[in-house]
């Protein structure tokens, strides 16, 4: 079974994370949400083919995200026109959060779990345990609450419990044959115990019940301990992006991935 692609799994990603404003400008996709999380808040190339209005369009783009109060993100990927990061590194721009796509067929990775809870939505102890594994910004919680809404596709938010507590959570999102999960966390308390790796085989146990044939993740370059878990599960790395961001905004290194 040959994986997807590189613009395979752009596009996935569009779709798993949507934002309720998106539109293009040339090759870029910019989209916006409510400023929590970049992959719902920044613009990126779904074609890496030479670009001769790139210097033109980026000013647009920023003047976009400025119109609506946000910063300029843009994310680089391996679909990136040549020379964009030079024209972003003149404006000010800094490159930040470098992040691994990985993936990894789910007839390996699928495993049911009859303890665990499959709902439409994150619900009061979903987003409880999200909250230990994460700094929960007001902006970051009203996106992760706002996203099964804007979902064209099927999804589910997964509890595992331990004697009726909420210990670990995900979230999958189905995209035809790739699934991306994301979310994944545990309470500080039940770490160690294998609960993550149940979490994960869980979500691509209903992802394949949705036709989903490969599950995707992302994760961040300095999550070593994700990264970890991720390829002891089986998982290996597609590609890289990162996000160049104005330096004034570039805030402290994402944590978790």
């Amino acid at each position: 079974m040959t994986p997807p692609d590189i613009l395979a799994l752009e596009r996935a990603t569009l779709t798993t994370v949507p934002a309720p404003r998106t539109g293009f400008d040339g090759p870029f996709v910019v989209r916006a949400f409510s400023g929590g999380t970049g992959r719902a808040n920044a613009a990126s190339s779904l074609d890496g083919g030479a670009d001769p209005d790139l210097e033109a369009r980026i000013d647009r783009i920023a003047a976009r995200y400025a119109a609506m109060g946000l910063p300029a993100r843009f994310r680089s990927t391996p679909l990136d026109p040549p020379g964009l990061a030079a024209a972003l590194e003149a404006r000010g721009y800094v490159p930040k959060d470098e992040t691994r796509v990985l993936i990894a067929a789910i007839e390996g990775l699928a495993e049911p779990d009859p303890t665990a809870e499959a709902v439409p939505a994150p619900d009061a102890d979903w987003m409880a345990v999200t909250a230990t594994a994460e700094h929960q910004s007001p902006r970051r919680r009203q996106e992760k609450e706002g996203t099964p809404p804007l979902l064209t596709v099927p999804g589910a938010w997964i509890t595992l419990r331990v004697d009726g507590v909420a210990a670990a959570v995900a979230s999958v999102v189905v995209a035809g044959r790739l699934a991306g999960y994301f979310d994944l966390a545990v309470r500080p308390e039940y770490r160690r115990r294998g609960l993550a790796a149940r979490a994960v085989r869980t979500a691509a146990d209903w992802a394949r019940g949705q036709g989903a044939r490969w599950m995707f993740c992302q994760v961040a370059v300095s999550n070593e301990p994700s990264f970890a878990l991720n390829t002891a599960l089986g998982l290996t790395e597609a590609y890289r992006y990162v996000y160049w961001v104005p330096a004034a905004e570039a805030g402290p290194p994402l944590k978790f991935g």
